[in-house]
């Protein structure tokens, strides 16, 4: 059986990436539009950027 990264590993990278791709789009929102962006839309971009996030962690095994 293959070892996977620990879940606290692939919690901590995804919750990082999610935070990252949100603020990034964010500032695109806001330089582009003026304004700031709604709270479900930072939701939805935050969530679709978690699910590859995760399904590529799934794939990636530890060196040793």
């Amino acid at each position: 059986m293959a070892v996977l990264l620990p879940l606290w590993q692939r919690l901590l990278i995804t919750v990082a990436a999610m935070l990252a791709v949100s603020f990034v789009v964010s500032l695109l929102w806001s330089s582009l539009l003026g304004w700031t962006i709604p709270g479900y839309v930072s939701g939805v971009v935050g969530g679709v950027t978690a699910l590859p996030v995760w399904e590529f962690l799934k794939r990636i095994r530890p060196g040793h």
